[in-house]
């Protein structure tokens, strides 16, 4: 360990929320592996991976969600470090977000991980395809920024500047393993995400509209036969006054409501946390 007053703790790096504001199912490869087409932003609600040099390699887990990961020996950060060729730091993991969630959560950690050591050491990221090897959602939550993600989750383009919003995350904490979630869906050639026309990026409920009207995620019906709790979220989040769209994120398990102010959206956390106390929910704005 290290010694007493000889190294201060590294600030760390942020692993934000990923939140999938659609998510079409557009194909599915030779290999299984289904086609994508999605819009993701980031919102300030996270996990932090931070670092102390050490003797060996090891990963230490706190925060009020840790006790979820368990002791996992091959957890996503450690094999992040691995593939940065990390040798002798202890990593700490403030776990934040609920694990499997749908929002990134291990994939996020992972891309802060590489961020962090690649700052560290001066060592450059790995390749892409070494990075997609770690999850498909990586890559993505290594780009850290709005974008529309397709393929696989390897094709990311830049996304134009977007209004102003604040996002509130609700999980009901119910496991909605993306396995089952993909296996239940019965129609994979769906239509990709229509052009965003330039009207929908002049004002948060303008946005908000676009979204609710011309982008769906396709893979909700699914995950309502492995969760049907998801219904009872949807419907929470769209009573909540102020809420402009609600809906679920990835492949389930949490949903998001996009409001157009700080107020509006912690009047909507306090409401959720006093009618459902056993849900996760927390607010950010976008990233």
């Amino acid at each position: 360990m290290p010694s007493a007053g000889s190294a201060q703790p590294d600030l760390g790096e942020f692993a934000p929320a990923k939140v999938n504001l659609c998510l079409h199912v557009s194909g599915r490869r030779a290999d299984g592996y289904h086609l994508l087409d999605s819009l993701v932003v980031f919102a300030a609600v996270g996990d932090r991976v931070s670092a102390l040099p050490d003797r060996g390699l090891s990963l230490r887990l706190t925060g009020p969600e840790a006790m979820a990961l368990g002791p996992e020996a091959d957890n996503l950060v450690l094999r992040a470090a691995r593939l940065m060729g990390a040798g002798d730091v202890a990593l700490t993991l403030d776990k934040q977000l609920p694990v499997a969630s749908g929002i990134g959560g291990g994939s996020a950690d992972a891309a802060a991980t590489l961020r962090l050591l690649a700052r560290r050491t001066g060592r450059p990221l790995p390749d892409p395809e070494a990075v997609l090897r770690l999850g498909a959602d990586v890559p993505v939550c290594l780009a850290g920024q709005p974008v529309r993600m397709r393929g696989v989750g390897e094709d990311l383009s830049p996304l134009p500047p977007l209004p102003p919003v604040w996002l509130v995350l609700v999980n009901p904490r119910v496991p909605v393993p993306t396995p089952q979630v993909f296996a239940a869906v019965t129609r994979r050639d769906n239509p990709p995400i229509p052009v965003m026309p330039t009207a929908a990026l002049g004002s948060t409920s303008a946005f908000a509209d676009w979204l609710g009207s011309e982008t769906r995620n396709d893979l909700v019906d699914a995950a309502r036969q492995v969760a049907p709790v998801l219904k009872q979220v949807q419907a929470a989040l769209e009573a909540v006054p102020g809420c402009l769209l609600a809906r679920m994120s990835g492949s389930g398990g949490t949903h998001f409501g996009l409001f157009a102010s700080e107020s509006a959206a912690t009047t909507a956390v306090d409401h959720l946390r006093a009618t459902h106390p056993d849900w996760w929910v927390a607010a950010g704005r976008k990233l």
